[in-house]
């Protein structure tokens, strides 16, 4: 090979050279470009001869090597010892490209097939001479277990998972094509899966459930969600349509690296009845904040964030935390907004750990250490000193623990539903008598804070129940009178 060569080839980049690995003639011409924007073949230079010619890397062989029928010339500048050495390159590469491909390794085999000189080591032995039986012939016992081998083959080296064998349409696949006559049938490749039988499939579904949706303007659906977690670990929500008839799958939603908060819960669930159809749904989802905002109801979000900002600023400082731990055997809840009744249980675990907190920030450690923030230093002392506002946290608590026993009560696997008018009139009473004592008002007169709350539970009473609890309440022996027995 000439030095010219040699230099032109060895001027490409490293990484060029690593993309022509398996092509090596590449590097013996100078690519000019593709012939059209878009597309198409490149046009290149023979580094020997110095002509441009157009086509791809076959037609670069058929250049180099001089191979004729190929619609393009030979080289004239190329010398027998450029040639033989080029020759090299090319069986030396493809000799790589052979190795790197995926080696057949032939099956087991207990009868003496094709594949039994490769496979000795799984052979079971048989007596020399004698042939396979008539029965064996008659029910090809041979072919069933090479074709139990290629299927088993599948599923190890595609890393499947064994229960899809469990699936009957991995059975009705196997059992159709063995039942009939299919002669030279290639299976679906990669982009017949994907395109024309995925949607085939999606067409014959959609046709499937149209006698469900049918019925949706009749008589509404009813629009579930609920939250859970796949093999590889992402959190999905998955929606699903409610009818008398049948459950039907709308879409799962992929929540990675999402907060799931109520807003972004609230705008998932718009999308979803736009897809349904509003005037198809059955039940309204309504937003009490403004009503709370309006009565006053802003100041149990103050205890809220203040109470977050403490936990924070304790929590996110190595030496404010070493220090809390010291004063308290129980650690500080990070609940996020997503869990359930978050705020009631993070004020609870602030009760637990009141004595701690105050014991903290009036030791010699605290006033000792200076924080760069020293003005939310002020303000954490503040509040954890201000009796008002562990009285607001009491209240809160006070006023809230019927409403979350009373669902921590329903929310089980025992059966309740006979009891749930007579939970849900306890709550609502030990409520109202929580809050009139604490505004010190007798059961007579108007509470602006009670009539909020209730409003609040009120409303969600209408979106939840169901005739069946007054049915259930009303067969409960419990609550029937002796005369309407006689």
């Amino acid at each position: 090979m000439s030095s010219t060569a040699g230099g032109s080839a060895l001027g490409e980049g490293s990484k060029e050279q690593s993309v022509e690995t398996d092509k090596p003639l590449w590097l013996h011409v100078t690519k000019l470009g593709k012939t059209f924007e878009g597309g198409g073949n490149v046009s290149f230079k023979c580094n020997y001869c110095g002509g441009t010619y157009k086509g791809s890397y076959s037609r670069v062989k058929a250049h180099l090597l001089k191979i004729a029928g190929h619609g393009i010339k030979m080289c004239p500048k190329i010398t027998t010892s450029q040639l033989t050495e080029i020759n090299r390159q090319v069986d030396e590469a493809e000799c790589r490209i052979k190795r790197a491909l995926p080696k057949e390794i032939p099956l087991p085999s207990t009868h003496g097939s094709s594949h039994a000189s490769s496979s000795e080591g799984y052979q079971t032995k048989k007596r020399k001479g004698v042939a396979s039986s008539p029965l064996e012939k008659a029910f090809s016992l041979q072919q069933r277990e090479e074709l139990d081998g290629e299927i088993a083959r599948m599923f190890f080296s595609a890393g499947l998972p064994f229960n899809l064998a469990r699936n009957p349409y991995y059975k009705n696949a196997f059992s159709f094509a063995c039942n009939n006559n299919l002669a030279g049938y290639v299976p679906p490749g990669y982009n017949a899966l994907r395109s024309k039988l995925l949607e085939r499939e999606r067409a014959h579904i959609e046709t499937l459930l149209e006698p469900t949706k049918g019925v949706w303007k009749e008589k509404g659906v009813s629009l579930v969600c609920d939250g859970w977690t796949d093999p590889q670990r992402r959190p999905l929500i998955n929606f699903m349509a409610i009818t008398e008839n049948y459950p039907m799958f709308i879409k799962a939603v992929n929540c990675e690296g999402e907060y799931k908060d109520k807003f972004f819960i609230a705008n998932l669930i718009k999308e979803v009845i736009v897809m349904i159809g509003p005037s198809n749904i059955v039940q309204v989802i309504t937003d009490n904040a403004p009503v709370c905002r309006a009565a006053g109801f802003h100041w149990i979000t103050v205890v809220a964030d203040d109470a977050v900002l403490i936990r924070n600023f304790i929590m996110n400082h190595s030496m404010r935390l070493s220090m809390f731990n010291d004063f308290s055997h129980l650690r500080m809840l990070a609940v996020a907004e997503t869990h359930f009744a978050s705020v009631i249980i993070m004020l609870r675990r602030f009760k637990q750990i009141k004595n701690a907190l105050q014991s903290m920030v009036i030791s010699e450690k605290w006033s000792c250490y200076r924080e760069d923030d020293v003005g939310k230093a002020r303000y954490v002392k503040e509040k954890i000193l201000d009796d008002l506002w562990w009285d607001n946290v009491d209240y809160i608590l006070d006023f809230t623990d019927p409403i979350y026993d009373m669902l921590r009560e329903a929310d089980t696997d025992k059966s309740c539903l006979h009891l749930i008018y007579e939970m849900w009139d306890s709550m609502l009473a030990k409520v109202k008598e929580i809050i009139y004592r604490h505004e010190r008002k007798s059961n007579d007169e108007d509470s602006n804070f009670w009539s909020v709350v209730y409003t609040i539970l009120e409303d969600r009473w209408s979106k939840s129940n169901t005739p069946l609890h007054c049915l259930a309440h009303s067969l409960n022996p419990r609550y029937i009178h002796i005369h309407l027995l006689n």
